[in-house]
């Protein structure tokens, strides 16, 4: 019970600072921030086929960029931007639920190399057609009115909002009867069946919620950067980082992955910044060390933290 207390305070303070910042914020923190929003949003939505269900995962990068294209392409015919961005997340969650009729009946490696290969498949689609999407060249987005720092709250706010939507439609799986299922399915896939839960049922769920807000954060960030490109919406980079923050931030946890998308983005600003010429190579030695001394991730270790404190202030109930 005082676990989902302080969780619940945790989260209150969060969302108290995210209201609060486009106040007093500058646009490079709202950058930032807006960033550090996406990185949640893929980290959330990878949290349910990696974290619960155990899944491997590497499609991420091929929803964001389709739904960057989907949401650009729709752009580019007249569509109203939120119009495409809502399109998007509905093309992301249906793609989602064919390919997941393929290859969800890998596990382990197996999957992974599956689910690995389709960013590439979608990428290749795009480059030879570049009557619809640009190809290689990119595609161009209408510019929306406004002044930078109205831009820049705009968007940040978008992608708050996927957040939010991602994290109550997690908050409703990982106190369901589907999370509930897909920790089943991770401790032992064949014992579920045996004992009656549709294994292949509820991954696909798992799958497609992994897919649909994703979606929905390509298509907001297509709009935000005005042009996308194949190597950019495809980077494989965006099927990597999301299980990174999820291990940082606690795999399987329902604030891990908001944590551990802003230890990323923190690290990578630091290292960077220090390290300009092998930043990737610190960063990858950092997030190694800290995956393998934090094995169960940061977000468990500070739940302890303030609640050992909270009795030590308490005293014994």
């Amino acid at each position: 019970m005082q676990r989902h207390i302080v969780q619940w305070v945790l989260l209150g303070a969060c969302l108290a600072v995210a209201a609060a910042l486009p106040l007093v914020a500058s646009n490079y923190v709202l950058r930032l921030a807006t960033i550090v929003a996406m990185y949640a949003v893929l980290a959330q939505s990878w949290n349910f086929i990696g974290g619960l269900a155990g899944y491997p995962s590497f499609a991420t990068a091929a929803f964001f960029g389709l739904g960057a294209y989907v949401s650009a392409v729709m752009q580019a015919k007249g569509m109203p931007m939120l119009a495409t961005w809502g399109a998007a997340c509905i093309a992301a969650g249906i793609f989602a639920g064919l390919v997941g009729g393929a290859i969800l009946h890998l596990r382990g490696h197996y999957f992974a190399i599956a689910s690995l290969v389709i960013a590439e498949v979608l990428r290749e689609i795009v480059n030879t057609t570049p009557d619809l999407t640009g190809g290689g060249m990119g595609l161009n987005l209408p510019v929306i009115k406004g002044n930078v720092t109205a831009q820049a709250q705009f968007f940040y706010h978008a992608m708050l909002g996927m957040l939010a939507i991602a994290f109550a439609a997690a908050l409703l799986v990982h106190h369901g009867k589907i999370g509930f299922a897909l920790r089943c399915i991770k401790q032992n896939e064949d014992a579920a069946s045996i004992l009656g839960v549709n294994a292949y049922f509820y991954k696909s769920i798992a799958f497609v919620l992994s897919a649909v807000f994703v979606g929905g954060a390509g298509a907001i960030y297509a709009s935000w950067t005005h042009y996308i490109d194949p190597t950019d919406v495809f980077d494989v980079l965006l099927s990597v980082k999301p299980l990174v923050m999820v291990l940082l931030g606690g795999v399987g946890t329902l604030l891990g992955p908001v944590v551990g998308a802003f230890i990323l983005l923190l690290l990578e600003e630091v290292v960077w910044r220090n390290f300009l010429t092998i930043h990737a190579a610190v960063l990858g030695v950092i997030i190694v060390a800290l995956v393998l001394f934090l094995p169960n991730g940061l977000m468990p270790l500070l739940v302890r933290l303030v609640g050992g404190r909270g009795q030590k202030a308490g005293g014994p109930a």
